[in-house]
């Protein structure tokens, strides 16, 4: 008995990270591929909650994507979520 659940790799088609370089497992463009942000809009629905998860992946990307820039890495992986509509500030 192991003390705890092996990570699996990815399942074909899910369009899953692959670190170090952040490619996807199944496309292999960059992460988040084009299919992956469909499906993550699907499956999240909500721009707050799927911001907080793709911030988390961000970070992690940070660290095994050093040389990339910020800027580079703020738009791949959150710069493509659409914008919700601007308040003008009058009721």
């Amino acid at each position: 008995m192991t003390g705890g659940a092996e990570p699996s790799g990815p399942v074909s088609g899910e369009h899953a990270p692959l670190p170090p370089n952040w490619s996807c497992g199944s496309c292999g463009e960059d992460w988040p591929c084009a299919t992956k942000r469909g499906r993550l809009l699907q499956e999240y629905g909500d721009r707050a909650t799927l911001s907080v998860y793709l911030g988390s992946c961000l970070a992690a990307a940070s660290e095994d994507l050093r040389s990339a820039s910020v800027t580079s890495l703020q738009d791949r992986f959150i710069g493509w979520l659409p914008r919700g509509p601007k308040s003008t500030g009058t009721v």
